[in-house]
């Protein structure tokens, strides 16, 4: 196989829809892949385009790869551990192994905070516990649902449940000063339990209870609403400008303000959404093979 353009980092939605689109720009691409994505956590989604019946996370990805590959892109395992200039060139070290592109795309995607509580991880595989209202929030319509906050974050995802449900339960778990709109908790209709979590407990297909201060209460839904972390740190460590939120910010095609490297999905300040994902892949995926067109002399000079 020819040695590779362009390196995408990272092989959930946003890293393999722009692998499929530079393998037909007749591009070789290399896909990093570091490991499961997030999207391989969703049981079922139904706001996929072109599926009204659901698709789970992982047939999501399986078909998103066979699509790559059949347009030529190279995913393999790896880990990219660093991103360098060397002139014109970028370099990544990749599990020790160093490779020189033309350009680099970043689909690298966050980190969700867990509550540290025994079963969780089990019961978000299960969506039993889940992570985005925006996602499935639908499917909590009528039903009793708690929210796991650590901050005003946990106030608004609460708010934004009350679309759905008038059963809806805010436990912060955090620091009380971190909660300062328990006003308008009580104004829109939701309950604030203000306690350290200490336990969940599963049984067959929805929680059975979840335990506080000696208490216990059974809900129907669970969403966690403690954030994540994107994974921005080679995008920074070349010095990339950030959001204040530690995301990466970029131009309207998706460019960083490092020359060569572009960015799409979640590491990107926005909506975490596969559809936004994948939009904005196609963005910079086109952006990329355009910019490395002129380059080269083929484009039409203005």
């Amino acid at each position: 196989m020819s040695e590779p353009e362009i390196l995408v980092v990272g092989a959930g939605p946003a890293g393999l829809t722009a692998a499929t689109y530079l393998g037909r720009f007749r591009r070789n691409v290399r896909v990093a892949d570091g490991g499961e994505p997030r999207a391989c956590w969703i049981p079922l989604s139904h706001n996929m385009p072109g599926f009204p019946a659901g698709i789970g996370g992982p047939a999501i990805l399986e078909r998103m790869r066979e699509q790559a590959r059949e347009y030529g892109a190279d995913i393999r395992p790896g880990r990219v551990e660093r991103l360098m200039r060397d002139g014109d060139a970028l370099v990544a070290v990749i599990d020790g192994e160093r490779i020189a592109v033309r350009a680099v795309l970043l689909a690298t995607g966050v980190v969700d905070h867990h509550p540290d509580l025994p079963g969780v991880e089990r019961a978000v595989q299960r969506a039993l516990v889940r992570i985005c209202p925006i996602c499935d929030g639908y499917e909590a319509t009528g039903k009793a649902v708690a929210i796991l906050g650590d901050s005003d974050k946990g106030a608004r995802e609460a708010a934004f449940m009350r679309t759905y449900s008038d059963q809806v339960t805010l436990i912060h778990v955090g620091p009380p000063e971190r909660l300062t709109q328990a006003d308008e908790m009580a104004r829109l209709g939701i309950e604030v339990v203000a306690a350290p979590l200490e336990g969940v407990q599963l049984q067959d297909d929805r929680v059975t209870a979840l335990d506080w201060g000696g208490q216990s209460r059974a809900f129907d839904l669970i969403y966690s609403a403690l954030g994540t972390s994107p994974n921005a740190e080679l995008a920074r460590d070349l010095g990339a400008r950030l959001a204040d939120d530690g995301r990466l910010e970029v131009d309207l095609h998706q460019a960083t303000s490092v020359p060569g490297l572009w960015a799409a999905g979640d590491v990107v300040r926005g909506l975490n959404q596969i559809a936004v994902a994948t939009a904005e892949a196609a963005v910079a995926a086109t952006d990329i093979h355009n910019a490395l067109r002129r380059a080269d002399g083929w484009t039409v000079a203005d």
